[in-house]
Protein backbone atom coordinates (compact mmCIF):
# COMPACT_ATOMS: atom_id res chain seq x y z
CA UNK A 1 0.00 0.00 0.00
CA UNK A 2 1.70 3.08 -1.11
CA UNK A 3 0.91 6.78 -2.26
CA UNK A 4 -2.16 8.73 -0.39
CA UNK A 5 -5.02 7.06 0.56
CA UNK A 6 -7.62 9.54 1.41
CA UNK A 7 -8.05 12.78 0.02
CA UNK A 8 -8.25 14.50 4.33
CA UNK A 9 -7.63 12.14 6.85
CA UNK A 10 -8.56 13.30 10.63
CA UNK A 11 -8.75 11.02 13.81
CA UNK A 12 -10.59 12.15 16.98
CA UNK A 13 -9.89 10.10 20.09
CA UNK A 14 -9.19 11.48 23.26
CA UNK A 15 -10.53 10.78 27.22
CA UNK A 16 -14.29 9.55 27.49
CA UNK A 17 -16.64 12.88 28.14
CA UNK A 18 -14.09 14.57 26.36
CA UNK A 19 -16.47 15.59 23.63
CA UNK A 20 -15.04 13.05 20.73
CA UNK A 21 -19.05 13.36 19.73
CA UNK A 22 -19.69 16.73 19.56
CA UNK A 23 -16.15 17.12 17.54
CA UNK A 24 -17.34 14.39 15.07
CA UNK A 25 -20.77 15.99 14.43
CA UNK A 26 -19.04 19.23 13.70
CA UNK A 27 -16.58 17.52 11.02
CA UNK A 28 -19.52 15.61 9.51
CA UNK A 29 -21.30 18.84 9.27
CA UNK A 30 -18.14 19.85 7.33
CA UNK A 31 -18.43 17.38 4.96
CA UNK A 32 -16.43 14.60 6.48
CA UNK A 33 -17.49 11.52 5.96
CA UNK A 34 -17.05 10.14 10.04
CA UNK A 35 -17.12 6.98 11.47
CA UNK A 36 -16.87 6.05 15.66
CA UNK A 37 -14.88 3.46 17.16
CA UNK A 38 -13.78 1.78 14.60
CA UNK A 39 -10.60 -0.84 15.75
CA UNK A 40 -7.43 0.42 14.96
CA UNK A 41 -6.75 -3.02 13.08
CA UNK A 42 -9.62 -2.71 10.73
CA UNK A 43 -7.97 0.94 9.49
CA UNK A 44 -5.57 0.18 6.79
CA UNK A 45 -8.65 -2.21 5.20
CA UNK A 46 -11.05 0.55 5.89
CA UNK A 47 -8.88 3.24 3.90
CA UNK A 48 -8.46 0.70 1.18
CA UNK A 49 -11.87 0.88 0.58
CA UNK A 50 -12.36 4.55 0.37
CA UNK A 51 -9.65 4.79 -2.59
CA UNK A 52 -12.56 3.49 -4.27
CA UNK A 53 -14.90 6.52 -3.25
CA UNK A 54 -13.01 9.28 -4.56
CA UNK A 55 -11.45 12.28 -3.17
CA UNK A 56 -13.34 12.51 0.04
CA UNK A 57 -12.42 13.72 3.50
CA UNK A 58 -12.66 11.17 5.87
CA UNK A 59 -12.82 11.24 10.15
CA UNK A 60 -12.43 8.59 12.71
CA UNK A 61 -13.38 8.29 15.95
CA UNK A 62 -11.30 6.04 18.19
CA UNK A 63 -11.84 5.74 21.95
CA UNK A 64 -10.38 3.27 24.88
CA UNK A 65 -13.15 1.58 24.28
CA UNK A 66 -10.97 -0.66 21.72
CA UNK A 67 -8.71 -0.15 24.34
CA UNK A 68 -6.91 -4.01 23.45
CA UNK A 69 -6.45 -2.28 20.23
CA UNK A 70 -5.04 0.78 21.35
CA UNK A 71 -1.45 -0.39 21.14
CA UNK A 72 -1.66 -0.49 17.70
CA UNK A 73 -3.11 3.13 16.75
CA UNK A 74 0.17 4.71 17.34
CA UNK A 75 2.13 2.19 15.10
CA UNK A 76 -0.59 2.89 12.11
CA UNK A 77 -0.40 6.21 12.48
CA UNK A 78 3.52 6.39 11.76
CA UNK A 79 3.25 3.76 8.50
CA UNK A 80 0.42 5.61 7.35
CA UNK A 81 2.56 9.14 7.74
CA UNK A 82 5.78 7.31 5.87
CA UNK A 83 3.61 5.88 2.77
CA UNK A 84 2.36 9.52 2.47
CA UNK A 85 -0.94 9.49 3.92
CA UNK A 86 -1.57 13.06 5.22
CA UNK A 87 -3.30 12.28 9.39
CA UNK A 88 -4.59 14.79 11.77
CA UNK A 89 -4.49 13.24 15.04
CA UNK A 90 -7.32 15.48 17.37
CA UNK A 91 -6.88 14.60 20.79
CA UNK A 92 -9.57 15.90 23.00
CA UNK A 93 -9.41 16.14 27.03
CA UNK A 94 -10.31 17.47 30.07
CA UNK A 95 -9.45 17.91 33.86
CA UNK A 96 -10.70 15.67 36.52
CA UNK A 97 -13.41 17.75 37.66
CA UNK A 98 -15.25 18.49 34.52
CA UNK A 99 -15.04 14.75 33.56
CA UNK A 100 -16.97 13.78 36.39
CA UNK A 101 -19.06 16.73 36.38
CA UNK A 102 -20.12 15.47 32.96
CA UNK A 103 -20.25 11.71 34.03
CA UNK A 104 -22.63 12.82 36.63
CA UNK A 105 -25.15 15.23 34.21
CA UNK A 106 -25.86 11.87 31.86
CA UNK A 107 -25.82 9.09 34.32
CA UNK A 108 -23.53 7.06 31.69
CA UNK A 109 -20.77 4.73 33.26
CA UNK A 110 -17.44 5.61 32.31
CA UNK A 111 -16.26 2.69 29.58
CA UNK A 112 -13.11 1.26 31.78
CA UNK A 113 -15.56 0.86 34.81
CA UNK A 114 -18.52 -1.29 36.35
CA UNK A 115 -20.05 -0.29 39.06
CA UNK A 116 -20.18 -3.56 41.45
CA UNK A 117 -23.07 -3.94 43.78
CA UNK A 118 -20.88 -3.51 46.80
CA UNK A 119 -19.43 -0.63 45.53
CA UNK A 120 -23.63 0.99 44.88
CA UNK A 121 -23.81 -0.55 48.58
CA UNK A 122 -20.95 1.51 50.14
CA UNK A 123 -22.17 4.63 48.15
CA UNK A 124 -21.17 8.17 46.74
CA UNK A 125 -18.03 7.93 48.40
CA UNK A 126 -17.03 4.74 46.51
CA UNK A 127 -18.46 5.50 43.31
CA UNK A 128 -16.51 8.50 43.09
CA UNK A 129 -13.26 6.53 43.89
CA UNK A 130 -13.81 4.32 41.16
CA UNK A 131 -14.72 6.53 38.38
CA UNK A 132 -11.44 8.72 39.26
CA UNK A 133 -9.28 5.73 39.01
CA UNK A 134 -11.33 4.92 36.05
CA UNK A 135 -10.47 8.32 34.76
CA UNK A 136 -6.68 7.87 36.14
CA UNK A 137 -6.46 4.51 33.82
CA UNK A 138 -7.93 5.27 30.65
CA UNK A 139 -4.83 8.99 30.81
CA UNK A 140 -2.54 6.38 30.85
CA UNK A 141 -3.58 4.28 28.14
CA UNK A 142 -3.82 6.94 25.77
CA UNK A 143 -0.66 9.04 26.85
CA UNK A 144 1.67 7.73 23.83
CA UNK A 145 -1.35 9.27 21.41
CA UNK A 146 -1.76 12.58 23.18
CA UNK A 147 1.53 13.30 22.62
CA UNK A 148 1.22 12.39 18.66
CA UNK A 149 -2.04 14.63 18.30
CA UNK A 150 -3.25 18.18 18.05
CA UNK A 151 -4.59 18.76 22.37
CA UNK A 152 -7.82 20.49 22.69
CA UNK A 153 -8.99 21.08 26.41
CA UNK A 154 -12.78 21.09 26.42
CA UNK A 155 -13.03 21.19 30.07
CA UNK A 156 -14.61 25.02 29.92
CA UNK A 157 -15.63 24.70 26.46
CA UNK A 158 -19.19 24.84 25.62
CA UNK A 159 -20.55 22.36 22.83
CA UNK A 160 -20.67 25.55 20.35
CA UNK A 161 -17.23 26.50 20.76
CA UNK A 162 -15.73 23.41 20.67
CA UNK A 163 -17.35 22.66 16.99
CA UNK A 164 -16.21 26.09 16.23
CA UNK A 165 -12.25 25.18 17.60
CA UNK A 166 -12.75 21.83 15.36
CA UNK A 167 -14.00 23.31 12.07
CA UNK A 168 -11.08 25.85 12.70
CA UNK A 169 -8.04 23.33 12.96
CA UNK A 170 -9.55 21.16 10.39
CA UNK A 171 -9.61 23.89 7.18
CA UNK A 172 -5.84 24.97 7.43
CA UNK A 173 -3.54 23.32 4.91
CA UNK A 174 -1.79 20.31 6.66
CA UNK A 175 2.56 20.05 5.87
CA UNK A 176 3.24 23.31 7.59
CA UNK A 177 2.95 24.33 11.55
CA UNK A 178 -0.01 26.05 12.33
CA UNK A 179 0.27 28.85 15.21
CA UNK A 180 -2.32 28.88 17.53
CA UNK A 181 -2.99 32.18 20.02
CA UNK A 182 -5.67 31.75 22.79
CA UNK A 183 -6.70 34.13 25.64
CA UNK A 184 -7.83 32.82 28.76
CA UNK A 185 -8.48 34.18 32.53
CA UNK A 186 -6.69 32.83 35.29
CA UNK A 187 -9.16 32.89 37.60
CA UNK A 188 -10.90 29.70 35.29
CA UNK A 189 -8.03 27.69 34.83
CA UNK A 190 -4.78 27.51 32.83
CA UNK A 191 -5.62 25.57 29.23
CA UNK A 192 -3.98 22.10 29.29
CA UNK A 193 -3.63 22.51 25.49
CA UNK A 194 -0.78 25.10 25.20
CA UNK A 195 2.66 24.85 24.60
CA UNK A 196 3.42 28.22 25.96
CA UNK A 197 1.72 30.48 28.52
CA UNK A 198 2.42 33.95 29.37
CA UNK A 199 0.51 35.65 32.05
CA UNK A 200 0.41 39.46 31.22
CA UNK A 201 -1.46 39.75 34.92
CA UNK A 202 1.17 42.50 35.53
CA UNK A 203 -0.37 44.69 33.04
CA UNK A 204 -2.46 47.50 33.54
CA UNK A 205 -6.14 46.62 33.61
CA UNK A 206 -8.54 48.37 31.81
CA UNK A 207 -11.17 46.68 33.76
CA UNK A 208 -10.64 49.53 36.32
CA UNK A 209 -11.00 52.35 33.62
CA UNK A 210 -15.18 52.52 33.93
CA UNK A 211 -15.59 53.40 30.96
CA UNK A 212 -13.58 50.45 29.73
CA UNK A 213 -14.92 47.95 31.43
CA UNK A 214 -17.84 46.65 29.60
CA UNK A 215 -15.55 46.24 26.58
CA UNK A 216 -13.24 44.10 25.52
CA UNK A 217 -9.65 43.68 23.93
CA UNK A 218 -11.14 43.36 20.76
CA UNK A 219 -12.41 47.27 20.85
CA UNK A 220 -11.05 49.94 19.66
CA UNK A 221 -11.21 51.92 22.81
CA UNK A 222 -9.72 49.48 24.74
CA UNK A 223 -6.84 48.82 22.38
CA UNK A 224 -6.08 52.65 22.21
CA UNK A 225 -5.38 52.46 26.03
CA UNK A 226 -3.20 49.48 25.74
CA UNK A 227 -0.97 50.89 22.86
CA UNK A 228 -0.46 53.83 24.85
CA UNK A 229 0.95 51.87 28.21
CA UNK A 230 4.76 50.98 27.96
CA UNK A 231 4.92 48.09 29.81
CA UNK A 232 2.28 46.42 27.24
CA UNK A 233 4.50 47.35 24.28
CA UNK A 234 7.78 45.85 26.18
CA UNK A 235 5.92 42.55 26.85
CA UNK A 236 4.02 41.95 23.09
CA UNK A 237 7.58 42.96 22.06
CA UNK A 238 9.50 40.41 24.63
CA UNK A 239 6.75 37.78 23.46
CA UNK A 240 7.00 38.31 19.55
CA UNK A 241 10.94 38.10 19.57
CA UNK A 242 10.42 34.93 21.82
CA UNK A 243 8.41 33.15 18.96
CA UNK A 244 10.56 34.33 16.58
CA UNK A 245 13.11 32.90 17.77
CA UNK A 246 12.01 29.66 18.33
CA UNK A 247 9.79 28.73 15.42
CA UNK A 248 12.01 27.53 12.81
CA UNK A 249 12.80 25.32 15.67
CA UNK A 250 9.51 23.50 16.07
CA UNK A 251 9.32 24.00 12.38
CA UNK A 252 11.88 21.67 12.14
CA UNK A 253 11.00 19.58 14.61
CA UNK A 254 8.31 19.19 12.54
CA UNK A 255 5.63 20.21 14.43
CA UNK A 256 1.75 20.83 13.36
CA UNK A 257 0.65 23.10 15.51
CA UNK A 258 1.85 25.25 17.96
CA UNK A 259 -0.55 26.93 21.04
CA UNK A 260 0.64 30.28 22.80
CA UNK A 261 -1.79 31.13 25.78
CA UNK A 262 -1.77 34.28 27.02
CA UNK A 263 -3.82 35.25 30.28
CA UNK A 264 -4.85 37.76 32.26
CA UNK A 265 -7.27 37.71 35.29
CA UNK A 266 -10.80 37.80 33.46
CA UNK A 267 -10.09 36.95 29.87
CA UNK A 268 -11.87 40.10 28.49
CA UNK A 269 -9.26 43.00 27.95
CA UNK A 270 -5.40 42.57 28.05
CA UNK A 271 -5.32 38.44 26.69
CA UNK A 272 -6.99 39.17 23.97
CA UNK A 273 -5.51 42.38 23.02
CA UNK A 274 -2.51 40.42 23.01
CA UNK A 275 -3.78 37.42 21.11
CA UNK A 276 -5.26 39.84 18.41
CA UNK A 277 -2.48 41.91 17.76
CA UNK A 278 0.24 39.19 17.96
CA UNK A 279 -1.88 37.26 15.09
CA UNK A 280 -1.70 40.17 13.14
CA UNK A 281 2.49 40.27 14.20
CA UNK A 282 2.65 36.61 12.54
CA UNK A 283 0.00 36.70 10.00
CA UNK A 284 2.83 36.48 7.64
CA UNK A 285 3.64 32.80 9.30
CA UNK A 286 0.99 31.66 7.16
CA UNK A 287 -1.47 29.33 9.44
CA UNK A 288 -2.14 31.71 12.13
CA UNK A 289 -5.47 30.94 14.60
CA UNK A 290 -7.24 33.13 17.10
CA UNK A 291 -9.05 31.60 20.24
CA UNK A 292 -10.76 33.61 23.03
CA UNK A 293 -11.81 31.08 25.44
CA UNK A 294 -13.61 33.24 27.97
CA UNK A 295 -15.41 35.80 24.98
CA UNK A 296 -16.03 32.88 22.93
CA UNK A 297 -17.93 31.30 25.71
CA UNK A 298 -20.33 34.52 25.70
Amino acid sequence: MTGTIVHDLVLVTGVSGGGKSIALHALEDAGYFCIDNLPPELLLDFLKVETHRGERRVAIGVDVRSKGSLPHLLPLIKQLRAQGQPVRSIFLDANTDALMRRFSETRRPHPLRAVSGEELERGAAANTRGLVDAIEIERELLAAIKVESTVIDTSLLRPAQLRAWVRDLVSVKGGSLTLVFESFAFKAGVPSDADFVFDVRVLPNPYYVHELRAQTGRDEPVAAYLRAQPEVQLMQSQIAAFLQQWLPNFIADHRSYLTVAIGCTGGQHRSVYLVETLAQLFAHHGQVLKRHRELDAR
